[in-house]
């Protein structure tokens, strides 16, 4: 890691899921970067078990509005904002320059415009948590990117001027230099992280 001396361009990114998201910190140059930091990070309080699906009573079932959602949701705020800014605040300690932070998501579709039931309720949590992550890099005075699962490896193609095989490569590659698991939501948030590093 770079000291306050040295500091170095880097972006981070998040993919976000239901209570956790995955956050990987990646630096250049632009044409060739690495990452420097994977982790999962909790969005909701581990010891408030119902936060990590607040709007769920139950499976299929939906959480009605009153003090218990008023309570989970207020939680799952101020749980995910602390986990968001700490992320940022040690790699800012570290000697990182963080301008940017991209956001992966499954949706970004209003929940009252669906009707069935289970998937509104996935589309509320989903919601909260990426508004929470958001929110908490607003916060810091960071600007925010947001992709749709599905859509960021086509913008990346695009940005990033590379093939779908050789990009897919490139973030095995990334992987390599990762202590831990790298599964698909670490690639997420290192192409997030990267494509906001390249803007």
């Amino acid at each position: 890691m770079p000291n306050q001396g040295t500091r170095s361009h880097a972006s981070i990114g998040f993919t976000v899921k239901s209570g956790w998201a995955a956050a990987v910190l990646v630096a250049g140059p632009i044409a060739s970067p690495h990452v420097l930091d994977s982790r999962r990070i909790e969005l909701s309080d581990p010891e408030v078990a119902e936060s990590r699906q607040p709007y769920h009573a139950g499976f299929a079932t939906a959480r009605g509005p009153g003090p218990e959602l008023t309570r989970l949701l207020a939680s799952v705020k101020r749980f995910g904002r602390k986990s968001v800014t700490e992320v940022i605040r040690q790699h800012r300690d570290s000697g990182h320059a963080l301008h940017s932070v991209g956001i992966v998501v499954g949706s970004l579709i209003d929940p009252d415009l669906i009707t069935n039931e289970h998937i509104r309720i996935h589309a509320l949590e989903g919601r909260l948590f990426r508004t929470v992550v958001e929110d908490a890099i607003v916060r810091n005075g960071l600007h925010v990117s947001i992709w749709r699962e599905r859509d960021i490896q086509a913008e990346a193609v695009k940005v990033l001027r590379r093939t779908k095989n050789g990009l897919r490569a490139e973030l095995t590659q990334f992987g390599r230099a990762v202590d831990g698991p790298w599964r698909a939501e670490h690639r997420a948030a290192a192409l997030s992280a990267w494509l906001v590093l390249a803007a």
